[in-house]
């Protein structure tokens, strides 16, 4: 693990989590899997503190145990997993994208709070829910079930692996000092039968009834009442593998569609909609998909004909970068979408993701000669140092230098090779190619380094304008609570005043700086997954 990594899944963990459970994660993530004991003993934490911040992190799938042979058990992080927080608000917009409100705010508790049951989810959701409608109206339970069970079915959230129920015979057996979690790959997406009927709740505005009520759901949650959900000890979490094939189909879509029209674009995504659940995670392509499924399966507002669709298809096939592939003639032609990133063995050219990655950041970094020299190399594959002086027409000292500048970054490399044992310089071809792999992680590196410098200058901002804030919520707080006691426009205009114009311009230029931060991280993000997927993939093939 790179120091770049470590640094960002310590501010990720402290940003969302707090300082103990960031010092439990940092310390496994520093040392590896570890027992209790040194754990407590590295982070200077007592032992209370360090099993919660243990529960915290397995409750949110960031740490895995494992029972060793001699009995002991020992914890490890999970530092991919960590850094998907980053990505948890492109989870919730695609969310809220293809499933609505319910869908967004349903997948924004499960990564809040790391897993929950089914009507637990559902009531607290109506409860957001029905807070943001009129006067009078409340989420139906039914409406937002509905839309759990949609997420289900096509795989967006999976249930929790469980303890098996252990036999009758084998009581006396002694438990081991972990359990073992496990559930059966078919029952993974089946939703149980529950009939969850009600309306979401309000929030009363009398600080002893919201008391009470908070005391009660406690108490029925902490098994006060004798009525059990019908659903207890069943838990569903967000499948970000599943989030993760549908940014790799809409990444697959926008590539065709820049390539050749919007109809292939809208044949491509109807094959891919077609085997969204049937294609396995790891696969190097979709499902087998006859013409004429396809055909039936296209949007009714794309009036293309059989014969045309057959057309594009075979176009799709024939293209060099080979979106599609031609598996059979029954059915009119069985063709499958590849989705795997990686370079392939044959002469094909490799997929264009990394590239397009890699290529805009040359220009700001080394300059427009550089981004033109290795696009050559991208094309050209082996070129000597005087091939390139004439391909790209740069002159040689300037084409030397930044061949060594591209070379010490590791975005080229360089290949010797002899006509004579002795490797004399006379003798021997010096041949510049792009090695795509080390590029990749070398881009990747720096991705992880600017999230990080961009977390850590948003977390600055904040805390130089602390006071500043905290005098802004206290203001919005008395002008929430004068409004809602029918205070009169002068009142309130009076309060308002309380924050100055100077002030009120400097809140205003913090917001809109936190804006741009927030959106960069994301937009960072996005290459940080085409990279992933790209050496991911990459690592399968070898």
């Amino acid at each position: 693990m790179t120091q770049a990594e470590l640094r960002l899944c310590s501010l990720l963990l402290h940003e969302h989590f707090g300082e103990i459970v960031e010092k439990v994660g940092n310390s496994l993530l520093r040392t590896g899997p570890r027992p209790l004991r040194l754990l407590v003993g590295d982070t200077g934490l007592l032992s209370d503190q360090v099993k919660k911040a243990l529960c915290v992190l397995i409750q949110h799938n960031l740490v895995r145990y494992e029972v060793q042979p001699r009995g002991s058990v020992e914890y490890e992080a999970r530092s991919e997993r960590i850094l998907r927080i980053l990505r948890y608000p492109r989870y919730i917009y695609t969310a809220k994208t293809l499933y609505g409100d319910p869908g967004e705010l349903l997948v924004e508790e499960l990564l809040l709070h790391g897993h929950l049951s089914m009507s637990c989810a559902v009531a607290r959701v109506a409860d957001r829910l029905t807070e943001t409608m009129e006067d009078g109206k409340a989420m139906d339970y039914a409406e937002v079930s509905g839309t759990f069970v949609r997420l289900a079915d096509t795989h967006f959230i999976q249930r929790c692996p469980m303890v098996p129920e252990i036999p009758p015979s084998s009581a006396k057996v002694p438990l081991p000092p972990a359990p073992a979690l496990a559930i059966a790959e078919k029952d993974m997406y089946v939703v149980p039968r529950l009939s969850l009927v009600g309306k979401g709740k309000r929030r009363h505005s009398g600080d002893e009834e919201e008391e009470g009520e908070h005391k009660a759901k406690r108490q029925k949650q902490e098994g006060g009442s004798s009525e059990t959900p019908p659903d207890d000890g069943i838990y569903w979490q967000v499948n970000l593998e599943r989030f993760h094939q549908h940014f790799r189909d809409q990444a697959l879509v926008s590539a065709v569609a820049s390539r050749m029209d919007q109809t292939s674009s809208e044949v491509v995504r109807t094959m891919l909609r077609m085997s969204e659940v049937t294609t396995a995670s790891g696969a190097s392509h979709t499902q087998p998909l006859s013409s004429n499924e396809i055909f039936r399966s296209l949007p009714a507002g794309y009036n293309i004909g059989k014969q045309v669709l057959d057309q594009y298809l075979a176009l799709l096939a024939d293209d060099p970068l080979e979106f599609v592939g031609k598996s059979g003639d029954s059915g009119g032609g069985t063709y499958t979408v590849k989705v795997i990133w990686g370079p392939r063995a044959s002469q094909a050219p490799p997929s264009p993701f990394p590239h397009l990655s890699l290529i805009p950041v040359l220009p700001h970094r080394f300059g427009s000669r550089c981004a033109r020299i290795f696009r050559l190399l991208l094309r050209k594959k082996h070129l000597e140092q005087k091939q390139v002086e004439d391909f790209a027409m740069i002159l040689a000292k300037e084409a030397k230098d930044m061949l060594h500048r591209m070379l010490s970054e590791n975005l080229v490399s360089l290949q010797e090779i002899p006509k004579t044992p002795d490797h004399a310089p006379s003798r021997t071809f010096y041949l510049y190619t792009v090695n795509v792999m080390a590029a990749a992680r070398m881009l990747l590196h720096r991705c992880y380094k600017s999230v990080a410098n961009l977390m850590e200058r948003r977390q600055h901002e904040m805390r130089e304008n602390k006071r500043l804030l905290e005098k802004s919520q206290r203001v919005e707080a008395i002008l929430a609570s004068m409004q809602a006691t029918g205070a009169e426009a002068a009142q309130l205009h009076e309060v308002e005043e309380m924050i100055s114009g100077p002030e009120r311009q400097q809140l205003e230029t913090l917001k809109r700086n936190v804006n741009k931060m927030d959106a960069s991280e994301n937009q960072v993000d996005e290459t940080i997954f085409v990279l992933e997927s790209f050496i991911e993939s990459t690592m399968k093939r070898l």
